[in-house]
């Protein structure tokens, strides 16, 4: 049913609806009303902005509108992590690996590292620790951690207008930030707890989470303001269904860069729009790419295209294209909301 009503819904979606979603994957405007200021913006009426971003939400094109907070910022720790698996334990590996709470990420790849997914742990917590609890399931040949060693960009923004596709070329500007030293409190853990819920769509969005904090809306805003001032908030904004608006090529772009250049390779690399994270993570023997970029396309002929284009700018000619040929798993980790993982002996079929 709900498959159904998304097709029909893609059929009958408008150039406005295609402005709104660029929009606010990007700005959501953190005031009492935040529909009312979009409304203004694309001269419309604020019931009209709302209802169509109800229908868009209905329909299974936008996964949720929150805050997206920085890991590493909260005190997380984090790693990607690739493993190789015999193929058919693949399918019963993933889903032990999906019930752990920290892994938002899990995906099949076309490569003898069939198995990669993002895995977060919180303060106090240990990362090999977690990762090791996996190595009792039946059917892991190679594991390995590749967390971030330096992050040049993480940023998704899907184009829905075809006519506003931007040229291949690092033509965006680093946000900028005030750096500033941050250790969660517990009254941060509070407002980060319901900044990263999904929000109503209602004339007054923030108004629940205010009341559960007890305090004011301007206050809840002020403080959220002031997270994406300093980075631990990356933006509030809404994320939408990649393969459900036709992004169905999910292309992770691995470089092999001189030692010497990977700062101006990923600074340059996080530049282009097409770039939606960039990122310098650890080698081993049998894995010699040091920069890590992700695309997200129409098809993979259009992946291939970018990425050639990109390889001329960068003069960085040894590469290749991992695509995910399966989505496992793909939710926002829950910040600040801890559970303890343990590996199930086995798995209820579904």
């Amino acid at each position: 049913m709900k498959a159904a009503l998304f097709f029909i819904f893609m059929e009958n979606m408008d150039s406005l609806d295609k402005e709104i979603l660029n929009e606010i994957q990007w700005t959501f405007p953190l005031v009492p009303k935040p529909y009312a200021v979009i409304a203004k913006k694309f001269g419309i009426p604020e019931e009209e902005i709302m209802r169509r971003l109800s229908a868009l939400k209905q329909s299974g094109i936008i996964r949720q509108m929150s805050a997206i907070f920085d890991t590493r910022r909260l005190g997380y720790k984090s790693a990607l992590v690739a493993m190789a698996i015999d193929p058919d334990k693949l399918d019963s590996v993933a889903a032990q690996i999906n019930r752990h709470p920290g892994v938002s990420h899990n995906y099949e790849r076309n490569h003898e590292y069939n198995l990669w997914f993002t895995l977060a742990v919180p303060p106090g917590s240990d990362l090999k620790s977690e990762v090791d609890k996996f190595l009792k399931i039946g059917g892991i040949n190679k594991v390995r951690m590749l967390p971030t060693i330096k992050l040049f960009k993480i940023g998704v923004k899907l184009e829905m207008v075809d006519e506003k596709k931007s040229d291949v070329r690092p033509s965006e500007e680093k946000k900028k930030i005030t750096e500033t030293k941050f250790v969660a409190t517990e009254e941060d853990k509070k407002y980060i707890r319901e900044l990263q819920k999904d929000v109503e769509i209602t004339e007054r969005p923030f108004l629940k989470s205010a009341q559960v904090l007890g305090i004011t809306e301007d206050q809840l805003l002020e403080r959220a303001r002031h997270y994406e001032d300093i980075g631990v908030m990356r933006r509030f904004a809404a994320i939408l269904r990649h393969r459900e608006v036709g992004f169905v090529s999910n292309g992770m772009i691995v470089w092999k860069v001189p030692e010497e250049r990977i700062e101006e390779v990923g600074a340059k690399l996080g530049a282009f729009p097409q770039v939606s994270h960039c990122y310098q993570r650890p080698v081993y023997a049998d894995w010699p790419y040091n920069v890590f970029s992700m695309v997200h396309c129409k098809s993979d002929g259009d992946a291939e295209k970018i990425a050639s284009e990109i390889e001329s700018q960068i003069d960085v000619h040894e590469y290749r294209i991992l695509f995910s040929s399966r989505e496992f798993k793909k939710t926002r980790v829950e910040y600040f909301v801890e559970h303890e993982f343990n590996v199930e002996e086995t798995i209820p079929a579904r």
